[in-house]
């Protein structure tokens, strides 16, 4: 039976029994807590939790996995994988533990005509929790499974829980008998790898209170809502039902090696080590193609830097086999025609999934070959001085220059029997991780103590913001630091950090740059403020110099930021908003937002995508964003809980902290986000928005720089006067400029082709009369000379090889031409094969003239070329040249 038509069955049977089949969850967790979604329940986690009313009291659904803690045993055992699909149903306070254990029973063990997966009943062996009478008791009375054929198991195996305090409870796991082939018998106790797990029924039924580990943890009672939570490995089922000997050669896995095998030439089943290379192939390919389906992009963090991490152990297992080329496109093809009979959205999104998987394996093509020759350089000096280990900055230098995981360092050093400073490479990290930290920390802090801010803060509270409707009011300074020290006072001049109680001065975060403005006190003291920061959360420090008069702790002020600025600032973040979404619509939910800057009037946007966004639809973009201005739609914000923010639809990004209460912008039908910056009240008011276009800024990762309002128009206004300008230079009309001038660059480069083409017949003319004046030195042929200045290095070759072809062969000869280039001297010798048996070599010739010159050359030894600083000195080079000649012939 085919994995398709396992899930297939799966799905069937329990909607047929009155449960709604939820889709499959996006591998990238809507949980901050995770990277990606390690198991099936994890999207129902809110309803268990009770977060979130379920959808309905009975779901069923196939969910995709993704886990990696066990990534090295990966190819070496039947049943490790990083990408697995859970087969999963779910009351929630609907039907218990006879429920559940009477439809797992009817599914393994009905015929497949009526619809089941048709297990001999006899193969089937079930554990239970060590004190789980009623689940023991429905198994063996109501079901009918010998009492001998039931084992208890302890905490460790059969009694689940989430890890925290919460819902948990008892296990029960189905398991199927492999035969004698696999082990010794005597039940899923003695031998799990000959009983195999396929499918274990969580009963929630009770509460459990902190603690560390999986047993070390008190029960606090029962749950009034008691829910079902099952699991059913699909490959694991797959394995069984196709009658193989592991997952790697169930239906979906075993096409990815069979077109390994192809590539490589090494045959499945031929090796041990080939063996375990290509189910490690089969099993990355794969999961490096539900990832990239899914919106994750190859990068050194996070969930990205799991997939780079996958996708580079593959791509170097191949090389292992032999493969020499790309093998990226072939292996991914036959991923997604095989997966895509159960998601068709890979099939959808197949061209994304392809160029981002050969973007990662071209990257990784050459970094592993400059990255290989370092580490075997590094491996034979480290057993040359009679170690065992690789130094941690050989390790730093190979991820943080050639982009290895520390993993695959590991792994390579590991063949060449070295083991790898894992202590020093991860402090080299932190340094430099901890430097960068440093570079953002001084921009927001000065270099002052944290403490003295948190202090503040303590002291003080919160900074109350009132920028989302003042520009202006009054306050009261509540901390001071003059040179990042605190002070009680400060006079005209002081370079000061400032806290108030209370502002309308927006501190940079979110991408929005900080506020500029002044602080003015009734003594007639004034601050102007430069920028203001959030060195620790909660607190705004205006950094200033003050220009006029004293300013003490306590005293009243007059806040007020520059408007007119601020306004501009606003634009630029509303437009970043529309082109966001703008960007969404046009290529998908994976160009995500992945930094952004507003300034006045301007901004960058940052974005995923595995390539270069076309022309046409940049411009599909601007002129929908440019629409939605045109529509007047009104700008929002409302403050809500994080759960209502989700629900509305409301873009948030991974990685960001979020509290219970967020603040969401809404824009018309078109945008809504989760931001605490300021914006425009109504789209009319950005007036235009002009993309300038767009960049690479590093493995996925693209930016756009815009312009917004008066800057986009003038920026406009500036290109219709060179416009202008050129209608008059050429004659025509806007719409006729490309044309025109395309016309007359070529028109130029065919000028300059018969220009070059003349230039050189010129110069090769002068090789008889060069041939015609060439000296004797003992027998040898020596043409030495200088042709006219502005002869190009390719030119100055081709004339010295004519030179030399003139000659006859069993002539020894030496042709050594210079000439002057952009000022500098340049100077090419060639030597025929008769003056190279007499010693005459090139690049000894060249070496000596370039030396005169004051510069350096070299070549081979029938043809180099070199060159200096000083013309002047040709003649001696000349003369160099003729002395080395007659010194050597």
């Amino acid at each position: 039976m085919e994995s398709a038509e396992i899930r297939r069955r799966w799905l069937s049977f329990f909607e047929e029994r009155g449960h709604t089949v939820v889709p499959s969850a996006s591998l990238i967790a809507d949980d901050p807590t995770l990277l990606l979604v390690p198991a099936g329940m994890v999207p129902f986690k809110p309803y268990f939790l009770g977060e979130v009313k379920p959808p309905a009291p009975r779901v069923t659904s196939v969910q995709k996995c993704v886990r990696t803690p066990d990534i090295e045993e990966v190819g070496k055992t039947t049943r490790h994988g990083t990408f697995f699909q859970m087969c999963g149903n779910f009351s929630f306070g609907d039907y218990f533990k006879e429920g559940a254990i009477k439809l797992a029973w009817e599914l393994l063990t009905s015929s497949v005509a009526d619809g089941g997966y048709g297990l001999d009943p006899e193969k089937l062996w079930i554990t239970v929790y060590l004190d789980d009478d009623e689940a023991e008791r429905i198994w063996h009375e109501v079901v009918g499974v010998p009492k001998e054929r039931i084992q208890r198991l302890g905490k460790k195996d059969n009694f689940w829980s989430m890890g925290v305090p919460g819902p948990c409870g008892p296990c029960s796991e189905i398991n199927y008998d492999r035969g004698p082939a696999f082990g010794a018998e005597g039940g899923p106790a003695v031998n799990d790898e000959r009983y195999v797990e396929i499918w274990n029924l969580v009963f929630m039924q009770f509460e459990r209170g902190a603690g560390d580990g999986k047993e070390d943890f008190p029960i606090l009672g029962e749950l009034p809502s008691k829910n079902i939570d099952t699991g059913l490995g699909l490959e694991r089922l797959a394995m069984i039902l196709q009658g193989v000997q592991n997952m790697y050669e169930t239906d979906t896995l075993r096409v990815v090696m069979d077109k390994a095998t192809e590539l490589s030439g090494v045959r499945y089943g031929a090796e041990a080590g080939s063996d375990v290379s290509l189910r490690v192939v089969a099993d990355h390919i794969r999961t490096s193609a539900m990832l990239i389906g899914d919106g994750v992009t190859p990068g050194n963090e996070g969930r990205g830097y799991v997939l780079r991490r996958i996708m580079r152990r593959a791509i170097r297992n191949m090389r292992l086999l032999g493969a020499t080329g790309p093998v990226i496109k072939e292996l991914i093809g036959v991923v997604i025609d095989t997966m895509g009979l159960q998601y068709p959205e890979l099939i959808a999104e197949s061209k994304r999934i392809e160029t981002v998987a050969l973007a990662e394996e071209a990257a990784f093509l050459k970094a592993l070959k400059g990255g290989t020759n370092i580490l075997d350089t590094a491996v034979t000096e480290t057993k040359a001085a009679g170690g065992k280990v690789l130094s941690g900055d050989k390790a730093f230098l190979l991820h943080d220059t050639w982009g290895f995981p520390i993993d695959l360092t590991l792994e390579m050093a590991a063949e060449q029997g070295l083991a790898v400073d894992e202590d020093g490479f991860r402090r080299l990290m932190k340094e430099q991780r901890d430097r960068a930290k440093a570079d953002a920390r001084a921009k927001k802090t000065g270099h002052a103590d944290l403490h003295a801010y948190r202090e503040i803060a303590d002291n003080a509270g919160a900074t109350d913001f009132t920028g989302y409707s003042d520009t202006e009011n009054e306050a009261r300074i509540v901390g001071l630091l003059v040179n990042g020290v605190s002070s009680p006072a400060a006079t005209e001049g002081d370079e000061v950090e400032i806290v108030l109680d209370r502002t309308p001065f927006y501190a940079e975060g979110g991408g929005q740059i900080g506020d500029t403005g002044r602080i003015r006190l009734d003594s007639g003291a004034v601050v102007e403020i430069r920028d203001v920061q959030k060195p620790v959360p909660g607190v705004h420090v205006h950094k200033g110099v003050v220009q006029v008069g004293e300013i003490t702790v306590g005293a009243q002020v007059w806040a007020s930021i520059d408007a007119h600025r601020r306004r501009a600032i606003a634009r630029a973040h509303s437009a970043t908003h529309l082109t966001h979404q703008a960007l969404r619509d046009a290529l998908g939910p994976t160009a995500a937002q992945a930094g952004s800057e507003n300034q006045p009037g301007r901004f960058r946007f940052d974005f995923g995508s595995p390539s270069a966004v076309p022309t046409a639809v940049m411009t599909d973009v601007e002129q929908k964003i440019n629409t939605v201005l045109a529509r007047e739609l009104d700008v929002q914000a409302e403050v809500m809980s994080i759960d209502d923010a989700k629900k509305q639809g409301a873009i948030a990004e991974f990685g960001e902290k979020y509290g219970e209460r967020v603040r969401v912008v809404t824009i018309g039908d078109f945008s809504k986000e989760l931001c605490g910056g300021t914006h425009v009240h109504n789209t009319a008011q950005l007036g235009l928005v002009k993309l300038l276009g767009e960049s690479s800024i590093g493995s996925g990762v693209r930016r756009i720089e815009a312009l917004v309002g008066v800057d986009a128009y003038n920026f406009l206004a500036r290109e219709h006067t060179v416009v202008a300008q050129l209608q008059e230079l050429v004659k025509g009309r806007p719409e006729e400029l490309p044309e025109k001038i395309s016309t007359m660059l070529g028109k130029l480069k065919d000028a300059e082709k018969e220009i070059e083409k003349f230039r050189a017949e010129k110069v090769l003319q002068a090789a008889a009369g060069l041939v015609q004046g060439a000296k004797d030195v003992r027998g040898v042929a020596v043409v030495t000379g200088q042709v006219p200045d502005g002869t190009g290095a390719d030119d100055l070759r081709k004339l010295v090889l004519d030179v030399r072809g003139r000659i006859p062969g069993d002539r020894p000869a030496v042709v050594a031409l210079f000439t002057t280039a952009n000022g500098k001297p340049l100077t090419v010798i060639a030597t025929n094969e008769a003056a190279r048996e007499r010693g005459l070599k090139a690049g000894d010739l060249v070496r000596t003239a370039a030396k005169t010159l004051g510069g350096g050359g070299g070549g081979k030894p029938d043809v180099a070329q070199g060159g200096g600083q000083n013309p002047a000195a040709i003649g001696d080079a000349i003369a160099a040249v003729e002395r080395l000649v007659t010194e050597t012939a």
